[in-house]
């Protein structure tokens, strides 16, 4: 049985300012209006073998995972492994293991993908995973090798060894991490490296030995964490603190390295990483001068630019090989050569706590979505979406009033003792220290402007009584 493993972590710095923490980078929508989290799933769809997904994902991004994937016309199950913290890969594919085995029996053969990478051709990536299956029966550990193109010093490189007899596979001699530019050179022209995409495919229980032979404590932990975890409907919570206690680092650096029963297929698929805004260029078409947008933009005396823009006219006058992405809060103004280095931007913003590293003025929650549309001293505008039969907590707020005003749809309103209906151009008034909720009784969505006042009007400042999404 065919087990697809989506891991879907990864805070995409060097996609900033459109990767946030809070909005990470398999969230981020493609030229065609897809996600690279939509497209991951997507390209499942010709292996019709596969009856279910384990995603295994942060619990703050569990809700629009689920709803990503509630948009696909996706005939497979889902099941969903919630880490309390970001970790690293070895800890997400060992947790992603012991779901499998629990589920589908220590045999299952799982199909490890990164929830960021795009292949376009889905045909051909099927056929190169049937290829990777034939191994994984022989209780090889496989991973996808990508045929190099050019130098590229961002990658890690798989040296094969000795083609596998019946099959269309090589034994691995070793792993290099990124190399210098000349080494990278010589690799392509030896003809016997390829690029590590970072996608496995392996039996969970061959998978589950080796991890407890090469890195015991990993196994030990992830265990632990397993026995130990909450069961939902659709989805498991893995507790904090053991988690965090797993040792944070890669499943390549934890077994596949070390591993003496590692495979490669080369594969018949185009494939990228969509690791820099200069990879995101590629997937626009330019025009003659080389140029290419999503967004309005114009180009004067410019050539071999990108423009992205969400919602105004950029004009580019006079450059060459710059890259330009306008957010409502946020610009970055990047030379194409530099494009790796836009991650200090956000590793800054982190540092200062500054909200554009987390946040985007429009920020995705459980219930829908808010919009920060203009804030100042003592108030703050939010345009509010909830989803049709969707409800914010029952909650209060110390520090801040909060007037209502609905837009379009209909609002079921807890306002301290009184439970109302406020329709299109109604409104009420929510004082502060007043438990209040909002819901959304309609088929439609519930669209509000809210207006915040008060002397503190941080997002912080929230008392939850009940939530149907658990959150404290």
């Amino acid at each position: 049985m065919l087990i697809p493993l989506i891991l879907s972590g990864g805070s995409g710095t060097r996609l900033w300012p459109v990767s946030r923490e809070a909005y990470p980078k398999p969230f981020i929508k493609l030229p065609d209006g897809q996600s690279l989290l939509q497209k991951t799933l997507g390209r499942l769809q010709p292996l019709s073998a596969a009856d279910e997904v384990i995603t295994v994902t942060n619990r703050e991004h569990f809700f629009a995972t689920r709803d990503e994937y509630a948009r696909m016309d996706a005939k497979c199950r889902h099941f969903f492994v919630l880490e309390p913290q970001a970790r690293n890969t070895a800890p997400a594919v060992a947790v992603g293991a012991l779901a499998a085995a629990a589920r589908h029996g220590p045999e299952a053969i799982l199909l490890v993908l990164p929830a960021d990478h795009l292949v376009p051709d889905a045909a051909a990536f099927a056929r190169s995973v049937q290829q990777a299956v034939v191994l994984a029966e022989q209780g090889f550990l496989v991973t996808f090798g990508v045929p190099p193109t050019y130098p590229e010093t961002g990658f890690g490189y798989i040296e094969r060894a000795d083609a596998i007899k019946g099959a269309e596979g090589y034994r691995v001699a070793r792993f290099t991490e990124k190399p210098a530019l000349a080494a990278a050179q010589a690799m392509i022209e030896s003809g016997k490296y390829y690029w590590n995409s970072g996608m496995f495919c392996f039996r969970a229980d061959v998978f589950l030995d080796d991890l407890a032979s090469l890195a015991p404590e990993i196994d030990a932990r992830a265990r632990e964490c397993w026995d130990a975890v909450v069961f939902k409907e659709d989805h498991v919570h893995l507790s904090d603190e053991i988690f965090g206690r797993i040792p944070d680092i890669s499943v390549d650096y934890a077994v596949m390295e070390k591993s003496a029963r590692v495979a490669v297929v080369p594969a018949s698929f185009q494939w990228s990483d969509v690791g820099s805004w200069k990879a995101v260029r590629e997937l626009v078409a330019p025009d003659e001068r080389g140029n290419r947008a999503q967004g309005e933009a114009m180009f004067v005396d410019s050539r071999n630019c990108y423009v992205q823009s969400d919602s105004r006219m950029v004009a580019a006058v006079g450059l060459d090989g710059v890259i330009v992405v306008d957010t409502p809060d946020a610009l970055l103004v990047a030379n194409q050569d530099a494009v790796q280095d836009v991650k200090k931007v956000a590793q800054q913003l982190k540092l200062a706590k500054h909200e554009t590293y987390l946040l985007h003025k429009t920020v995705l929650r459980p219930w829908g979505t808010y919009t920060v549309l203009e804030e100042g001293s003592g108030f703050k505008i939010k345009r509010i979406v909830v989803k049709p039969g969707a409800s914010l907590s029952l909650q209060m707020h110390y520090h801040r009033s909060e007037h209502w005003v609905v837009v379009s749809g209909t609002a079921k309103v807890v306002n301290g003792e009184e439970e109302l209906l406020i329709r299109t151009n109604e409104s009420t008034y929510i004082p502060a220290g007043h438990k209040h909720r909002l819901e959304n009784p309609g088929k439609v969505d519930l669209v509000m402007i809210e207006v915040q006042s008060g002397n503190y009007l941080g997002e912080d400042d929230i008392v939850r009584f009940e939530d149907r999404y658990g959150r404290g």
